[in-house]
């Protein structure tokens, strides 16, 4: 029977790690953040969009949008956040439902999709069941804080923009504890996989 099992966490809650140990597995794993790379490309509807919507000077000089300064934009400004949303949202759904369907095409059974802002969109329709890669606070902290350079309060403003984990952990048919060694998290996985009958 067909699945598709929606994986989420917070930032630098480890969601990558597992996200690559499913594939590692052999399963399909349809990432929202690549798809909203790819929806974003010169030529794409999105892109278009957006730089309609936020003028030439978020285009590079190669003609890719500026990641980095449309993102200081949005990250300060509620209203540009929830227009960058509506434009970009839309062609994420659309590109990961047809990266889906052809993963199903292609004989995969059960397919994964990673999604950040799985609950925070309110996108568990697209999914049938979820696991949710959970971290203490304090350790998303310093994994952030090492991972991008971020000082101590940056990483506490992109933590704090998110919905807190532990009200994620209510909302999620599983809980991965990804604070320790990935090989502990790795067989909460597969305890979990098999307890679905999907390993």
């Amino acid at each position: 029977m067909r699945q598709i099992i929606g994986i989420t966490g917070g930032i630098a809650s480890g969601k990558s790690s597992v996200s690559n140990y499913l594939k590692e597995l052999g399963f399909s794993v349809i990432d929202a953040d690549i798809a909203s790379r790819k929806v974003v490309e010169p030529g794409e509807q999105a892109y278009k969009e957006i730089v309609d919507a936020f003028g030439k000077e978020i285009v590079q000089e190669d003609g890719s949008l500026d990641r980095p300064r449309l993102g200081a934009i949005v990250f300060t400004d509620e209203e540009k956040r929830l227009l960058l949303n509506r434009i970009v949202h839309p062609q994420v759904r659309k590109w990961m439902k047809e990266e889906t369907e052809a993963a199903f095409e292609a004989g995969a059974e059960t397919v994964f999709m990673d999604i950040p802002l799985l609950f925070e969109s309110k996108l568990t329709y697209m999914v049938e069941k979820t696991i949710l890669i959970y971290a203490d606070e304090d350790i998303q902290l310093s994994r952030l804080m090492k991972r991008n350079g971020f000082t101590k309060e940056e990483a506490e403003a992109r933590i704090r923009s998110q919905m807190p984990l532990a009200d994620k952990k209510k909302l999620a048919d599983e809980v991965v504890n990804n604070n320790g060694e990935f090989k502990e998290t790795a067989s909460q996985i597969r305890a979990i996989l098999e307890k679905w009958n999907v390993l």
